[in-house]
């Protein structure tokens, strides 16, 4: 590992010093910890930020943020280096949805059209035909004839939410969030009960039962939106916590209540492969340039397809 023979005040005036030294853009997702979004460049949902990325002059982009978030900005900008501070930052809908595996389940509905959620690995958009995220998935749908038959991959609980507002009946594969899995309906209530005037609002990953309870549901951005236009002072977040950050950033006279576990205390909602990041492995991977995001050109193309056509629908 390389070493720095300069003192800095701190970790985050050493991050700045590399980052202007490499041409960096640091990107950091709302679920890090809040010591990466205050030095992030942009914050935001997946998508967007390798948008911002693509735009940007910068020659490294640094995601902070998980796998294949990291793969998604490498697609949108290949000629770009790509580097995320801990490889092993990965996610339980991509992982349980592994290609061999998928292209196996493919083959069982051969007049339907895949959609992919963009929590995916590059190979799995690869097989895709049209890539979602939670903020534009319900129009892309829409969009489609009635009789369009439609696989939607990974997550059932964002696949079994867009079935309810659409209408449709879209076969889902079995992968879920292992984040938005973790509250508790029965918990839930109950904070509720004590908090009578606080709105519950939810990320459409939360299984149905806690998606019932919700007054709204949208993506992380969408939800960030709600509590700005939104009249009431309190709010219960069912998503991962780290985004009330941000929320408090915006409204700091309101209060969040992060949404309840089985025990109705623990902070079982935090995202273990986001938590991998640290400040510390910011600064190691911006002084070594690794690890690396590195996908074959073939592969690159074939998942490119699938986020263009997404581009253009939505």
């Amino acid at each position: 590992m390389k070493s720095l023979q300069q003192n800095f005040k701190d970790i985050e005036d050493e991050i700045n010093f590399l980052k202007k030294k490499n041409n960096a853009i640091i990107l950091s997702h709302f679920y890090q910890d809040e010591d990466i979004q205050d030095i992030a460049d942009f914050i935001g949902d997946s998508l967007d930020l390798s948008k911002k990325a693509q735009k940007n002059d910068a020659d490294v982009i640094v995601f902070c943020g998980v796998r294949f978030m990291a793969e998604v900005a490498k697609i949108l900008s290949p000629h770009k280096k790509v580097i995320l501070p801990d490889m092993n930052a990965g996610c339980s809908l991509e992982e349980s949805c592994q290609v061999n595996e998928f292209r196996k389940f493919k083959k069982k509905y051969p007049d339907h059209i895949v959609l992919s959620y963009i929590n995916c690995s590059a190979e799995i958009k690869a097989e895709s035909d049209i890539i979602v995220t939670s903020s534009n998935a319900g129009k892309i749908i829409e969009s489609m004839p009635a009789k369009q038959k439609i696989i939607f991959a990974p997550d059932k609980h964002l696949g079994g939410y867009l079935n309810k507002i659409t209408g449709r009946d879209m076969v889902l594969w079995n992968g879920t969030c292992i984040v938005h899995e973790t509250f508790s309906e029965r918990e839930l209530i109950k904070m509720k009960v004590r908090a009578d005037d606080a709105k519950i609002i939810a990320h459409p990953e939360c299984p149905e039962n806690i998606l019932n309870h919700a007054n709204f549901i949208g993506s992380t951005s969408s939800l960030l939106r709600f509590i700005s236009t939104n009249e009431s002072k309190r709010f219960i977040v069912a998503t991962e916590p780290h985004i009330i950050h941000q929320m408090k950033k915006n409204e700091p006279n309101k209060e969040f209540l992060i949404a309840p576990g089985n025990d109705g205390k623990c902070s079982c909602s935090n995202c273990p492969y986001m938590e991998l990041n640290t400040l510390e492995k910011l600064r190691d991977c911006l002084l070594n340039l690794s690890p690396e995001i590195n996908i074959d050109n073939e592969l690159i193309l074939k998942a490119k397809k699938p986020l263009n056509t997404m581009l253009k629908l939505s």
